[in-house]
């Protein structure tokens, strides 16, 4: 087994539910007392989002390539960043470092083929749903049309996630936007919904949406097991 280097606290809220899930993957797997080798660095998540909020994303890129080499010192196989935004930098991490990262738009990606779709939305940060270094690997190597929502409602998307969900707040008024949103998008031709933020699951599950929900953190957690056990 390989060990796992999660990179988290970004937020600590989603960052549990990796733990969880890798560990309850490894032990469907396995059996009896198994669970997951990983270390995990774990970062004070004001700092990261006054970095992201302030745009200065080479200073994020240099203190999670830190991070990265860190995990690989105390002994990590390949890194798992468990936050769909600062994938931003998954292609520096990996080259700087010099540690393969787990990348969550692959692995989504390839669950979207897998149920023969041509045609999501994504939700998620504002850095994630407008930047295209999320959108260009569904588009561009997996040839899935990315559609997104409006300003009004990735505002709105945006909001909820660093103002309630990041803190653990639920609110049923925000699930009933994020539905709203959501079916505008399946109007639109939307063959299934891609929780592109961590933190989206715990708002939104399958029996709030008419169409497949493709939950990142869940199918990022199950994929880093997959590699740690050699199955991908």
């Amino acid at each position: 087994m390989k060990t796992i280097g999660l990179i988290g606290g970004m937020s600590w809220e989603s960052s549990v539910d990796y733990y969880k899930i890798i560990n309850e993957t490894v032990k469907a797997k396995l059996g009896g007392l198994h669970s997951a080798k990983c270390i995990l660095y774990s970062f004070e998540f004001d700092q990261i989002e006054s970095l992201q909020h302030q745009e200065n994303w080479q200073e994020l890129t240099n203190i999670m390539v830190d991070a990265a080499e860190k995990l690989k010192k105390s002994g990590a196989d390949f890194i798992v960043i468990c936050t769909n935004t600062m994938h931003k930098m998954a292609g520096d991490i990996e080259k700087r470092a010099g540690i393969k990262v787990l990348h969550i738009a692959e692995v989504t990606a390839q669950q979207i083929v897998a149920q023969k779709m041509k045609k999501v939305a994504l939700l998620g940060t504002k850095f994630t749903m407008e930047q295209d270094f999320y959108k260009k690997i569904l588009t561009e190597d997996y040839h899935i049309e990315v559609v997104i929502p409006n300003e009004q409602e990735r505002n709105i998307i945006h909001a909820v996630i660093y103002n309630e969900l990041c803190q653990g707040i639920i609110k049923a008024s925000s699930r009933e936007e994020y539905q709203k949103i959501i079916n505008r998008l399946i109007a639109s031709g939307a063959e299934g919904i891609v929780l592109g933020c961590t933190e989206i699951p715990s708002l939104i599950q399958e029996k709030d949406c008419m169409v497949p929900l493709f939950n990142t953190t869940n199918i990022h957690a199950v994929a880093a097991v997959e590699f740690a056990l050699g199955k991908k």
